[in-house]
């Protein structure tokens, strides 16, 4: 039996991140020297697989982290594997959004309600959920047979839950910057049900010791 595997990584840190701030891909914010930092730790206690080919976000974030922890393989960025734009709720601290009730309203999620400039939620979700199946079929065609995906949280969140198991909410399914989830199917498993296991972490062992 054949597996295509691919490693679903969040992007490491970035001022915004650091700072508290709501980024979505309505501010294209570079990774911050912390971040860099940390991706180079995790990378040297921990082994990230080779890769061929690395899916990305086109936002800097996720391009820069590519380029850190693949730097020989080949790179093709992706729109649809960019952040929810967050319209006018872009680039504001967290601590003073969690006090606007229209931001409330928004973060409730039966709502369907979309701020000025913003995405609206229920597209973001068809866009980025059905990604992870769209990689894949790349690979099968092109015989490429392991490769990464550099994206947001939210964006995995969302292929997780949608096509991976075993079954788990999307929030089940958050990670931590620089790290993620590793997946695979069969030729089979994509033709009948469009649907991957996660088999492991990545990069591989960074939660033992955590529980």
């Amino acid at each position: 039996m054949q597996y295509y595997k691919l490693h679903l990584i969040r992007h490491g840190l970035t001022a915004g991140n650091l700072d508290g701030r709501y980024i979505g891909s309505g501010t294209d914010l570079p990774l911050c020297d912390e971040g860099r930092a940390q991706l180079a730790e995790l990378k040297g206690q921990f082994p990230y697989p080779q890769v061929p080919l690395v899916f990305t976000s086109p936002l800097r974030r996720a391009t820069e982290t590519a380029q850190i922890l693949f730097p020989d393989a080949k790179i093709v960025a992706l729109d649809d594997l960019k952040e929810m734009n967050f319209g006018k709720f872009e680039n504001r601290p967290v601590t003073e959004l969690v006090k606007d009730p229209e931001f409330a309203a928004w973060m409730d999620p039966s709502s369907r309600e979309v701020p000025e400039g913003a995405e609206d939620r229920k597209a973001f979700f068809d866009r980025t959920s059905n990604m992870l199946m769209k990689m894949f079929e790349y690979q099968l065609k092109t015989h490429t047979v392991e490769a990464a995906c550099i994206t947001h949280g939210g964006v995995i969140m969302n292929m997780m839950a949608s096509h991976v198991l075993p079954s788990a909410r999307p929030e089940e399914w958050m990670t931590d910057p620089g790290c993620g989830y590793s997946v695979r199917l069969d030729a089979e498993m994509w033709m009948r049900d469009h649907l991957a296991e996660a088999f492991d972490v990545v990069p591989r062992g960074y939660l033992d010791g955590i529980g």
